[in-house]
């Protein structure tokens, strides 16, 4: 059914007049009688009566005119909702990040993003890159921050990748730690070092880059969140590598030190999409506020 016809429906209702209904529309008033006649053969019902001066709606057609304004409000809600959603001022994100971005890299965006389209129902998950990847690929997330090495990057299959920001490795000790004083640190200096990492398994964790340079770390203490991984560096059972986006939340008691340019692993942090998959309009307007918080950060 042409919805035109409906809405000249409504507008002879409104008017009691083929006439005025026609003016109204911008037709004549013989075209809207024709469309008059169309809709009540497919409705099966008179819908006016024809009096010597206008018309006025029947019984049947006091029924139809309330389903016909309901179908007009709506496909206009309908227009408008598609408009918000395509617009990113209405509609969901589910963001995905790893747990350092959300030391201040995500907040920042997210802080900004709320601000700017509050219509937009946000959910956040957090864990580890590589489970984003998958969520992503299945669906289950519209954008996800992930980081990576090179090698571990150049195996995240089926996502598009937006570089937000490269970040150096630190090394977390006590403050009374006998290289605390040091600027710079060398990977041969802390061979004979205990470590504390988020597995026993040293290519499954921060370290991992570490090992193509010869340095075969001993983990110590294995704990799995930074909370726990601080506190256990405070305590002196061993140090720790922690990433720049983390260094702001670094607790008392702890002091970072870069490591020498030559042994310094590099992860990159990435927005991340599903490939073959338009990103949202939610999603597309969120990856320039990451890009801005990361610029931030490294300001």
């Amino acid at each position: 059914m042409d919805t035109g016809w409906l809405r000249v429906f409504c507008a002879v209702a409104r008017h009691g007049s083929f006439t005025a209904a026609g003016v109204e529309l911008g037709f004549t008033q013989s075209a809207v009688s024709r469309q008059i006649g169309a809709l009540e053969a497919e409705f099966g019902a008179p819908l006016f009566d024809r009096l010597p001066r206008g018309v006025r709606l029947t019984e049947p057609g006091a029924h139809a005119l309330a389903h016909a304004q309901a179908a007009l409000d709506r496909l206009a809600a309908a227009r408008r909702d598609l408009a918000a959603l395509g617009e990113g001022r209405m509609g969901r994100l589910r963001l995905g990040s790893f747990a350092t971005a959300g030391a201040a890299l995500v907040p920042r965006a997210l802080t900004a993003f709320r601000a700017a389209r509050p219509g937009v129902a946000v959910s956040h998950r957090e864990g580890y890159s590589r489970e984003h990847v998958a969520a992503l690929c299945g669906g289950e997330l519209d954008l996800a921050v992930v980081s990576g090495y090179a090698e571990e990057v150049a195996a995240f299959d089926g996502v598009v990748l937006s570089r937000l920001l490269d970040e150096q490795v630190l090394v977390a000790m006590p403050t009374g730690h006998r290289l605390a004083g040091r600027r710079t640190l060398r990977l041969a200096e802390l061979a004979d070092e205990p470590w504390i990492a988020g597995s026993a398994l040293a290519q499954d964790t921060l370290i991992s880059a570490c090992l193509r340079k010869g340095f075969q770390p001993r983990i110590e203490v294995v704990a799995r969140e930074w909370v726990a991984k601080f506190g256990f560096t405070a305590a002196g059972f061993g140090l720790t590598l922690v990433p720049e986006l983390a260094a702001g939340a670094l607790p008392p008691g702890l002091v970072l030190r870069p490591l020498h340019s030559d042994d310094a692993p590099v992860r990159t942090v990435y927005a991340a999409s599903a490939r073959g998959v338009a990103r949202s309009a939610a999603a597309e307007a969120f990856v320039p506020l990451l890009r801005e918080a990361a610029r931030g950060l490294r300001g």
